[in-house]
């Protein structure tokens, strides 16, 4: 078994597709398919079902892959291992960071993480924390930040901070000027949210019915200065971390809410299982040691 074979494996796995895949990695098409006939045939099972109109993985091509992607990853990193192990700090970290999010406090961690070590580079996804989760379960991101509570069989973390949700209304809104205000008031308006790929989306919709009603959903969106914009025309309300509601337009007014009874926190996670470099490592232990000591 060759590292080039597992690498043209994990391409047919992710396009799905032998043609694709050898577009991809610009070699001949009966190349990979004679590579992964190899393969199958030296482990003696089947890695592909290509019954179908896409091939996709067997239950034994899913364990094979899960194993081809740690080792490629542990492989890729021996150059920066062996320089770490000489003290010559290198590497790249690829990390997740919600767009709910106000990121001055996580950017300024990082820039003093960089002025530690000035030869690390990142790579930062901006996306809801569902799909952050998955992109860390695929090893397409070392960590991320989401919403607890979050899988403790699947992920470890540790806490990032917590916020105030707070309802955002237009400065005409009747309870604009108003300190708080119930949730069951906001029962016949018109909600904007974020989409379902993003947990506040959830967490809204539970308050709601905890609240005795089912918002009003007229928008939904991945972006917080579209909605912002919503709400400037006087479409509907938003429920968002007030950390987000300190940079939203001045003819926008956040509102506490009495009675929300879910909090919002959020945690940087990282995969439970699998092969972790050592330069992500040490972000970790930088991170964890700097909250700690502003807690």
């Amino acid at each position: 078994m060759e590292i080039k074979q597992m690498q043209y494996f994990i391409e047919v796995a992710k396009f799905k597709s032998m043609t694709k895949a050898s577009e991809n990695l610009y070699i001949t098409q009966p190349t990979i398919s004679n590579s992964i006939k190899l393969l199958e045939e030296e482990l003696n099972v089947a890695l592909f079902d290509r019954s179908k109109r896409q091939i996709i993985l067997t239950d034994a091509g899913k364990v094979f892959y899960k194993i081809c992607k740690d080792f490629l990853k542990m492989y890729e990193n021996i150059p920066v291992e062996l320089n770490n192990l000489l003290e010559i700090e290198e590497g790249h970290v690829r990390i997740g960071i919600p767009t709910i999010m106000n990121v001055n406090k996580f950017t300024k961690l990082i820039s003093e993480f960089h002025q530690l070590y000035p030869n690390v580079t990142f790579h930062i996804l901006e996306d809801g924390s569902k799909r952050i989760e998955d992109e860390i379960l695929k090893d397409d991101l070392d960590i991320g930040i989401t919403v607890l509570p979050t899988d403790n069989n699947l992920f470890n973390s540790f806490f990032f901070f917590s916020e105030e949700l707070k309802v955002v209304v237009n400065k005409n809104h009747y309870i604009a000027d108003q300190k708080s205000v119930d949730l069951s008031e906001l029962s016949n308006e018109s909600f904007i949210l974020f989409n379902s790929d993003y947990y506040l989306n959830d967490r809204i919709k539970q308050c709601c019915r905890m609240s005795g009603f089912i918002p009003n959903i007229i928008s939904e969106s991945t972006q917080w200065t579209f909605i912002e914009q919503m709400i400037l025309s006087d479409l509907g309300i938003c429920i968002l971390p007030s950390s987000i509601t300190d940079l939203l337009n001045e003819d926008l007014k956040s509102v506490s809410i009495s009675n929300l009874n879910i909090g919002w926190e959020l945690a940087i996670i990282w995969k439970k299982e699998g092969y972790q470099n050592h330069i992500t490592k040490k972000l970790l232990e930088f991170l964890q040691d700097r909250l700690l000591l502003n807690e």
